[in-house]
């Protein structure tokens, strides 16, 4: 039997991720994707109101923060029709662009660019060389040589002190590092400076949500009231996070904050990018995955439910063919299903079978084979994680998807930028559909996003000035107006990809409710047709120089940015819930 590489936890991410890779020779023959972790919010969703659902979802995840409770509301807003006012639309928006502005730039420094970036060998840079190359590719004003030569005594400290700390248990020295010395110091600068810049961005929301992480929602608009004096405070609204009102104050936090954001992006994170991307052009035709894109779309611009309107477009896009997009319905039962023929799960209706999430199972007794293992059994069931599918086919979801969508769609900006970047680095366009494509592709999403920010801020202060300051929509606030039974949707494109939650309501509670994250449609295991997801596909036909240090399948990995803690559920043994969480 040839060699299997086990990567056990898959480090730099959230959760825990198992992947096995079966060797042929040293290329992976291949891959298997395994969550090992588990989680419940789903049950202990049910019997609960549904406007209280948001803030037990959104418990889900601690990276995401805000993108489970947005899910949350807007499912229940669909279900029972609850439009919202356009300052709330606009709030939102800008809650969930800070999200990915913030998201994507800790990614990016602190969880993949020590795949690319050797830190030790920042040690030989040299500072002034260091400060030219900054210079030549940003105008970023931190860029002298003394601010480079203090980096590298830092990182002297780390290394001589024998406690990497941050930079503990890195591939350090490996072959597969093509980066000069110099840019190895310029992007190891820029992780710390990132650390430091993440601080004032994340204020955006505590105006508006009163937290972070894990800000303040409501069914119905934003639980944050505005106030028309300067300086003054207004009423808090029903269901808000108890705070004063969003006033001129708050208002200057906010725009500061998307100055700061850009700023960043433009001048530290987009320039990086391309700078190492040009040393790892090879990377360019390694790890496409299945070729199958999809987008639930978001950033609509007012509070319906009108597709036409978002800023991501919503539809499928099949085998790299980028002249068609295909209609996406989430409410369609014959579209979206999940299975568990090699998931540690059991439904009612057999492994064999999907179901679609309003009819969702996540706790019924599975009596099969489970850990401990020394290797997965992947001819059984192998993950926690279950395997969604659109109309039978796996989806690649995330930042590639929606660039992707964006560029075919016609977006002037995403067309612009993704041309611009492939020529920069001179390579084709089939560049996209690769690692380096899918990294490139959060860069890309985050200027555009970033750039959008500001055109929702001013027509937020635009609406507040011709006195429009509602931010909520209480007309249907009774229980009592509700249907006996009310289905609904709650979709949005969330960091890592497509994530919606549908939820059930029975005589005004829950009666059941179902997330499907992003890293369920990337990270599950194959389906009951032997379909590999995205993960294992990716990694297939990868070249491993070195089994003892695997970089390569932790850079198509980290690539997805993978949220485990997203993407599982739970069950004891006896398919028992394992814990009850009462609220008094």
């Amino acid at each position: 039997m040839s060699e299997r590489i086990v990567v056990d936890p898959v480090t730099r991410i959230e959760g825990h991720l198992r992947i096995e890779a079966q060797m042929d020779g040293e290329n992976i023959a291949e891959a298997y994707s395994s969550g090992t972790m588990v989680r419940g919010i789903e049950i202990i969703l049910r019997g609960r109101d549904p406007r209280d659902a948001w803030a037990f979802a959104q418990r889900i995840c601690g990276v995401c923060t805000l993108v489970h409770g947005v899910a949350s509301i807007r499912a229940v807003e669909n279900a029972l029709n609850y439009p919202i006012p356009p300052n709330a639309q606009l709030i939102r928006n800008l809650m969930i662009g800070a999200q990915y502005v913030h998201d994507h730039v800790m990614h990016f420094y602190h969880l993949h660019a020590l795949d690319w970036v050797d830190v030790v060998s920042a040690l030989k840079a040299d500072p002034a060389a260091t400060s030219a190359l900054a210079q030549s590719i940003s105008s970023y004003a931190k860029s002298s040589p003394g601010y480079f030569k203090d980096v590298q005594k830092k990182i002297k400290t780390f290394v001589e002190s024998g406690q990497l700390g941050i930079f503990a248990n890195g591939y350090w020295g490996h072959p597969e590092y093509k980066l000069p010395p110099e840019a190895n110091l310029m992007a190891v600068a820029h992780y710390l400076e990132a650390l430091s810049w993440q601080r004032n961005v994340v204020k955006l929301h505590t105006i508006f949500g009163g937290k972070n992480p894990h800000p303040n929602f409501v069914v119905g608009g934003v639980p944050c009231a505005i106030s028309v004096e300067p300086g003054g405070e207004g009423q808090t609204l029903r269901g808000g996070s108890g705070g004063t009102a969003l006033n001129d104050v708050g208002l200057s936090i906010v725009q500061n904050a998307i100055n700061e954001m850009r700023q960043f992006v433009d001048q530290v994170y987009v320039p990086d990018t391309l700078a190492i991307a040009g040393f790892y052009k090879d990377w360019a035709a390694q790890g496409e995955g299945i070729g199958n894109f999809m987008t639930y779309g978001d950033f609509p611009s007012d509070g319906t439910d009108d597709i036409a309107n978002l800023l991501v477009p919503r539809g499928v896009i099949l085998n790299r063919d980028l002249g068609t997009i295909h209609e996406l319905d989430l409410n369609d039962e014959t579209q979206i299903e999940e299975y568990v023929a090699h998931s540690w799960y059991d439904y009612s209706v057999g492994k064999e079978k999907g179901l679609h999430p309003y009819a969702g199972e996540t706790d019924l007794n599975y009596s099969g084979p489970k850990p401990p293992y020394e290797h997965l059994d992947v001819e059984q069931s192998y993950s926690w994680l279950k395997s969604p599918r659109w109309k039978g086919k796996p989806m690649e979801v995330g930042p590639l998807a929606r660039v992707l969508m964006m560029y075919a769609s016609g977006n002037a900006q995403a067309q612009e930028l993704v041309n611009y970047t492939l020529k920069t680095l001179d390579v084709p366009t089939s560049a996209l559909f690769s690692t380096l494509g899918r990294t490139a592709a959060r860069t890309l999403e985050t200027k555009i996003f970033a750039d959008n920010m500001q055109g929702w801020y001013d027509a937020l202060v635009a609406n507040i000035k011709a006195g429009d300051v509602k931010t909520f929509n209480d007309k249907q606030w009774d229980p009592s107006t509700w249907p006996s039974l009310a289905k609904g949707v709650g979709y949005m494109e969330a960091p890592r990809g497509a994530l919606a939650h549908w939820i059930v309501i029975k005589d005004g509670i829950i009666d059941n409710y179902q997330a499907v994250v992003p890293s369920t449609w990337n990270a599950g295991p194959r389906d009951n047709k032997g379909q590999s997801g995205p993960y294992e596909a990716a990694l297939k036909g990868q070249h491993v120089l070195d089994p003892q240090q695997p970089i390569e399948i932790l850079r198509t990995i980290h690539s997805f940015d993978p949220c485990i803690a997203c993407a599982v559920h739970v069950v004891d043994p006896d398919g028992e819930e394992l814990v009850k969480v009462k609220i008094q």
